[in-house]
């Protein structure tokens, strides 16, 4: 079997326990920014209605635009009741 060849660099023993530690030095993370939940939470509430509201009114929009564009009108039909 061949023999390996000798290294100029030291062995380093993996084994050992306790190894090197890092001497690196972080500072700590910021504090989290302290939000108020109840504001944010109303806020939250009024845009979301906000939101639907406009989308229900987008919706509402289109569908107007398309009917006339087609022609077609609610005045076309006519409502008989039968009171017997």
């Amino acid at each position: 079997m061949a023999k390996p060849l000798q290294s100029p660099k030291q062995a380093v023993d993996l084994a050992r326990r306790g190894g090197t530690v890092s001497r690196i030095r972080r500072d700590p993370p910021p504090p989290p920014k302290k939000v108020a939940s109840r504001r944010s939470r109303e806020r939250e509430q009024l845009v979301m209605v906000v939101g639907v509201l406009s989308f229900a009114l987008a919706l509402f929009a289109i569908l107007m635009g398309l009917s006339l564009y087609g022609g077609w009108s609610p005045g076309h039909y006519t409502i008989a009741i039968d009171t017997s």
